[in-house]
């Protein structure tokens, strides 16, 4: 039996989101389905974002007490003056909608921010007051590149930190981050595992635009067939494998796509060799916000 570490990522919830989402926003009656079976699986972690459209209120609607809630500050308009004011009202303002008096944990969407002026100090010191208060637990930030932690790290210690990570985006471990982030004491939530569901489909399903990394498929495909393993086992058996990851958050569209992951997570562990050939630093194709322009 593994021990559960997944986080139960809500983007999909509030949004039409995931380049392999044909279903669209999630229904509100599906929501609370998927919330009843992560809890029997003991799946106790839900990730959301003030952005993600109305995630944080088909949330509350359907009562997350006795979750661990964590959200994430959207980016500081440039016209706000009192910004403790502005992270106040907005974390308020969460916790309304979320029917709860505390949270989890409050990460902020763009932390490069903080490292713009002294609204970025003002920023985080704000933060670090709810913590105090105790409407927040644990504070941090979602990064899209491990670079970013390189200037953020010695100014604004972190007690969570979410990055993308999965078996061609390895930039998390090949930087040295996923060691010295464990080493102090910092959680690591994983997301994008499977790189928001591209590595799980087939070759006909697969946008034409991503061909031009055609011998990357090849090898993905054929390793999968010699292992005899689905895509999704291996995109899950990759976060697994490395015990210095506290949460692997997997967003889902459906009850039966949660009854899939769980069927791994019930499964024996996989210890597997993954290929070296499968790693690209290719930023236009493990970072998906870089898509639409190819």
């Amino acid at each position: 039996m593994i021990t559960s570490r997944l986080a139960l990522g809500t983007a999909q919830f509030g949004l039409n989101y995931g380049i392999a989402n044909t279903n669209g926003q999630i229904a509100e009656s599906a929501i609370r389905q998927i919330l009843n079976n992560a809890t029997l699986a003991d799946i106790n972690t839900l990730d959301t974002a003030m952005d993600y459209g109305y995630s944080e209120e088909y949330l509350g609607n359907a009562g997350v007490s006795g979750w661990n809630v964590i959200t994430k500050l959207p980016e500081l308009p440039k016209d706000i003056v009192d910004i403790e004011c502005w992270v106040n009202k907005q974390v308020n303002k969460s916790l309304s909608k979320l029917g709860v008096s505390n949270i989890y944990g409050l990460m902020l969407h763009k932390p490069t921010q903080l490292l713009h002026s002294n609204k970025g100090k003002d920023m985080w010191s704000a933060v670090i007051k709810l913590k105090k208060c105790g409407l927040v637990k644990k504070i941090g930030y979602s990064i899209y590149d491990p670079s970013e932690l390189k200037n953020l790290w010695d100014e604004f210690q972190p007690d969570i930190v979410q990055a993308p990570y999965n078996i061609i985006d390895r930039r998390l471990k090949s930087s040295g981050w996923l060691s010295k982030l464990y080493n102090n004491n910092v959680e690591v939530h994983v997301r994008s595992i499977f790189l928001q569901g591209l590595l799980l489909m087939n070759k006909d399903q697969r946008p034409k635009k991503f061909n031009k990394w055609s011998l990357l498929w090849q090898i993905w495909e054929q390793w999968l067939i010699e292992q005899q393993l689905t895509a999704l086992d291996a995109c899950l058996a990759f976060a697994y494998s490395d015990k210095r990851i506290s949460r692997i958050v997997v967003g889902v569209d459906s009850c039966s796509h949660l009854e899939q992951i769980l069927e791994y997570r019930n499964a024996n562990p996989l210890f597997l060799n993954f290929p070296k050939e499968l790693e690209s630093k290719e930023v236009n194709l493990i970072n998906p916000s870089n898509w639409g322009n190819l």
